[in-house]
């Protein structure tokens, strides 16, 4: 028998319009992070003093949503690894901003179906996006911004035959 009870560290159930308020707060703060070139360069990279590279690839474009991945980028010699690796869909018509994953091998997995209890699928939305806000803040505060986001060299991509984490430039 499958179990969809997940202990979740919740008090109370997480509340639709809270959750909509915190998409709105993650759309704030990725307007702080992304420049106009992203509408002509489709890999970004950030660098600040005392961080790693923050990474930034566009996914999917279309009229009203931008699909997209952040993340930092470890360089370590040849090898390169990404983490956190938040997936993120950005509704340029809503004013609104969530994570869909955390994971690349998540980034197309179905989170929803008739079946799942709502309750359980909320509570994974809500500790995705709440996540993505507080890294969005800290990314922030770091120094992050419209100013350090510049067109990279490379995708994070390029080498397809590479795992993920190890992709080289």
């Amino acid at each position: 028998m499958v179990s969809f009870h997940q202990p979740n560290g919740l008090r109370k159930r997480p509340e639709l319009k809270k959750l909509q308020d915190v998409q709105a707060e993650i759309y704030r703060q990725l307007h702080l992070l992304l420049p106009d070139q992203i509408a002509f360069s489709d890999s970004l990279v950030s660098r600040v003093p005392g961080s790693p590279d923050l990474r930034l690839e566009v996914l999917e474009r279309h009229r009203y949503t931008t699909f997209f991945r952040l993340t930092y980028e470890f360089t370590q010699g040849q090898l390169r690894s990404y983490a956190p690796d938040a997936h993120i869909r950005f509704y340029h018509d809503a004013r609104v901003a969530e994570a869909t994953s955390f994971n690349v091998s998540q980034a197309c997995t179905r989170t929803a179906h008739p079946a799942y209890p709502p309750k359980q699928l909320l509570q994974q939305t809500w500790r995705r996006n709440r996540a993505l806000d507080r890294w969005l803040e800290y990314l922030l505060k770091q120094g992050h911004s419209v100013v350090t986001m510049k067109p990279a060299k490379c995708s994070i991509n390029e080498n397809r035959e590479l795992p993920e984490y190890a992709t080289i430039c």
